[in-house]
């Protein structure tokens, strides 16, 4: 139980409870983000010779606040804390004593610290950047690739959250009925973000794919007990767990991309599309659409369908049409152009998509599919610019290497003729 895969997924598991009771007891986010990960060294350093703790998240709470009391203390030339020793060995009185410095039970307050970092005084990419941060632990890399902007913007977006909740003085309680409705649409956000996040990671990144992606299908779970009635949660929900269903046949024995179409179909997840449809269907007959049901819709008409030739692609060209019309971005229309090539030939899809090279010059699909009707419609040359465009830009050793077998394509068919 204390090998390092182990250990990795406690600390993970257990960094919303922890951090949630950190900033509650010092209203802080940077002392409590200091605090934790003080903790986390320590665990990696007593848990593999003493073994894993009873409960991993209360031993963190614990050690994380005594960690940042000492460093108060140390400052303040106070008497220090005692000896690591009788830090760390704390066995069963771990539990009692972190729900008292939390003032509440802890496990059942993982959804707050979601709600406080999504606070209407912040601007909404601020709100989903700190709750990326902050909640799930994702690095400032990670997160500056889900918004498709660089590092340095990323990073200054999240300092700047954290100023403006210090001179708000923001409170770090749990926000009633009014105030979680007020701030759904950013949480929503958030989880769907962190969904991305793993959805998005390579077959070299499996394990961090999984652990992401179900993070974000736990995290909207228990959004659909605080809002049963919520057709957006059951959408947001139902299309990840659609998604989520293809994962095991996304990527070959050799870790390369397999597009949709050329999916084994038997490999699907049957019991995660059964879950997915049921809510898609509920959440439809609210007659409220919203931009996750509309995509929910999508990722169904995909998973209904036997074969990759029976997929009623005009259908999901109409719901990218209606998804356009409620979210308009140049994201939608690409998606939309992708429908629209399936349903009616390559030169109409490209035509869509040529006005978008200005906001889209950045990400990897646009050139790869540019480049794929270019491909279709006999314009080798053009095609392999845009491929080449589209490597640049990968974000993974499997998206290179998938463009990179549509320019050997280019290469075989060039010899040929």
């Amino acid at each position: 139980m204390s090998d390092p895969a182990w250990i990795d997924a406690a600390l993970t598991s257990a960094r919303p409870q922890a951090i949630g009771a950190l900033l509650r007891y010092f209203r802080d986010l940077d002392t409590a983000e200091e605090a934790y990960q003080e903790a986390c060294l320590r665990a990696l350093r007593t848990w593999p010779i003493k073994g894993p703790p009873r409960d991993p998240a209360a031993w963190l709470i614990l050690v994380g606040r005594n960690a940042a009391l000492d460093g108060v203390r140390k400052t303040g030339r106070q008497t220090a804390l005692p000896p690591e020793d009788q830090i760390s060995d704390i066995d069963d009185v771990e539990t009692p004593m972190a729900e008292r410095l939390d003032g509440a039970h802890y496990r059942d307050d993982i959804l707050r610290l979601m709600f406080i970092c999504c606070h209407p005084q912040l601007p909404a990419t601020q709100q989903i950047a700190l709750a990326l941060r902050i909640v799930s632990g994702l690095t400032v890399r990670q997160i500056a690739r889900a918004f498709l902007v660089g590092e340095a913007a990323m990073e200054q977006r999240i300092t700047r959250a954290k100023a403006r909740i210090a001179r708000a003085e923001t409170p770090f309680e749990t926000p009633g009925p009014v105030e979680r409705s007020e701030r759904l649409a950013a949480v929503l956000a958030m989880v769907y973000l962190l969904f991305n996040e793993g959805y998005s990671a390579g077959a070299d990144r499996a394990e961090a794919r999984g652990r992401l992606s179900d993070e974000a299908i736990r995290l909207g779970r228990l959004l659909l007990r605080l809002f049963p009635a919520e057709p957006e949660v059951m959408g947001l929900t139902a299309l990840m767990l659609l998604q989520h269903a293809r994962a095991a046949a996304r990527f070959d024995a050799d870790g390369a991309i397999i597009l949709l179409d050329d999916q084994d179909r038997r490999r699907w997840n049957r019991d995660l599309i059964a879950e997915g449809l049921a809510l898609i269907d509920k959440a439809m007959r609210h007659r409220r659409a919203g931009s996750y049901q509309l995509q929910a819709a999508i990722s169904a008409m995909h998973a209904r369908a036997a074969t990759a030739q029976a997929t009623d692609w005009r259908a999901i060209e109409e719901l990218y049409a209606a998804l356009e019309i409620l979210t308009p971005s140049a994201v939608v229309t690409l998606n939309r152009a992708v429908a629209a090539g399936k349903a009616r030939g390559p030169a109409e899809a490209l035509a869509m998509i040529e006005p978008l090279a200005q906001a889209l010059g950045g990400y990897f699909y646009f050139h790869g599919a540019r480049g794929a009707f270019l491909l279709e419609l006999g314009r080798a040359g053009e095609a392999r610019e845009a491929f080449d465009r589209a490597i640049a830009l990968a974000n993974s050793a499997a998206e290179a290497a998938h463009i990179r077998g549509q320019i050997d394509r280019l290469t075989a068919a060039a010899k040929a003729g």
